[in-house]
């Protein structure tokens, strides 16, 4: 491509992140370093950074015209981790998460992150369509840049050496002199700093006590802190990526004295719960039909119909004493699976999910902090039932005893009356739930252990 004069065009963002240093060196090695810094893949940085939203906004330019004209812009990812641009490649092609302001983001493969960004548009057809014009103005077609397979064969076998592993993994944990440079002291437990904005003590083991948990308790006068859809994914739940300007994460930082060019990302605040739960539920991309018209992360406070974050919506429910449900539909917690979409949804005061099916992984790991999946019947999710989502909600049958796919009774203030099944699949999963989760299950195990 070089060779010919292409170019990547000036509206693609572009860049290059690499798993691992050894892959700079084989670069290097190969030559193609030069030719991705001529495109634009220029070195950025090393591990997850466009996969989850780090490498960087758009130009304001392409971001106004963006947001002012409600388009729908697109990414190309591909399953190779190692080599990432928007386009870029990863694996990870849900709605919002390379930049909030992508919303269509398609899997392909590493040769093809760099040919959308010489064609600029993903509304090409690569057997027909040329992807530019070499330096004498003669249309180029993909198959005239493409590697044979021997090519590609002697390029790894004469560019990827054992002594490249060698060599930087024996500095691997070293670090930049910036990280060599950090003070600490040597204590046998950590020493938790109160004015931290990157590490905070969390709360997940406030009140637990040697010995057996209390008795599980029903549910009763919760109120639905989130409405919605198919398909919610992780990455509408957790915290992922840029911290917003505007949200509730931002305005916690602000009062910290973080200036917002120091904000940094969810991703590296994840030590924080008090950023971490307030970017629970904030996705850019979701929807919560409790607030209609509305993306992000809004809901109504149904007392008094507010319509304000959800993050200062379940403030006030939990210092009233208030417990919250989510009710959502198929396939909740579709996608990757992430630690912080269960916390959040513990430390925003969520006591149980009400879906039409789960994610596996999700669902194992809401049990894990606590909260109870709960299934809808079949054919009986809340279009069928006609929930709102300003009903108040008791469920009971869970003081009698757990028991995996156990049914509940759930009843709402409006008189509507229908059954759900506790998604606890096995007796082990019982057990952490009794104890409020996997955490409190071992500490207590431990303890018990002396």
């Amino acid at each position: 491509a070089v060779e010919k004069g292409l170019r990547t065009k000036p509206w693609v963002k572009t860049s290059l992140a690499p798993g691992s240093q050894v892959v700079t060196e084989y670069l290097k090695e190969s030559g193609l370093n030069d030719d991705l810094d001529t495109l634009r893949f220029n070195l950025v940085g090393y591990g997850c950074t466009t996969c989850i939203g780090n490498s960087g906004p758009l130009d304001p330019e392409i971001a106004e015209a963006v947001k002012a004209n409600d388009l729908v812009v697109t990414s190309a990812l591909s399953g190779n981790r190692n080599f990432e641009g928007r386009v870029k490649s990863g694996n990870r092609n849900f709605e919002g998460r390379v930049n909030p302001l992508t919303r269509a983001n398609y899997l392909t493969s590493p040769p093809l992150v760099v040919a959308y960004a010489l064609a600029g548009t993903m509304d090409i057809d690569f057997d027909r369509d040329p992807i530019g014009q070499d330096t004498e103005g003669n249309d180029v077609f993909l198959r005239d840049i493409w590697p044979s397979h021997e090519e590609v064969t002697e390029t790894l076998r004469t560019s990827v050496k054992k002594d490249q592993f060698v060599e930087r993994y024996a500095v691997v944990l070293d670090g930049p002199p910036e990280w060599r440079e950090v003070s600490f002291e040597q204590a046998d437990r950590y020493r938790w700093d109160p004015e931290s904005t990157y590490v905070r003590l969390p709360p997940f083991f406030d009140g637990v006590e040697v010995g057996e948990p209390a008795p599980p308790t029903d549910i009763e006068g919760a109120r639905v802190l989130c409405l919605l859809g198919d398909s919610v994914t992780t990455d509408h739940i957790s915290p992922a990526g840029a911290i917003a300007l505007d949200g509730p994460a931002a305005k916690y930082l602000q009062e910290h004295g973080v200036s917002p060019r120091d904000f940094n990302s969810y991703g590296s605040r994840r030590g924080n719960h008090e950023v971490m739960m307030r970017g629970t539920f904030a996705n850019i991309r979701l929807r919560n039909l409790l607030a209609p018209g509305t993306e992000g992360g809004v809901t109504r406070y149904l007392p008094t119909n507010e319509q304000t974050s959800i993050y200062d919506a379940s403030m006030k429910y939990q210092a009233q004493g208030t417990p919250l449900v989510v009710i959502a539909g198929k396939e909740y917690g579709t996608g990757s699976s992430r630690d912080w979409a269960a916390k959040g949804t513990l430390l925003l005061g969520v006591r149980a999910v009400l879906a039409e099916s789960y994610e596996r992984i999700h669902r194992s790991n809401l049990i894990g902090m606590g909260v109870l999946p709960l299934e809808f019947e079949a054919g009986g999710g809340r279009e069928a039932l006609g929930l709102t989502g300003e009903e108040t909600f008791a469920i009971s049958g869970i003081s009698e005893g757990l028991a995996p796919g156990k049914a509940l009774s759930v009843q709402t203030d409006t008189g509507k009356s229908f059954t759900v099944k506790a998604r606890i699949d096995t007796p082990q999963e019982v057990e952490y739930f009794l104890h409020g989760g996997i955490l409190q299950y071992v500490l207590r195990q431990l303890a018990a252990q002396g």
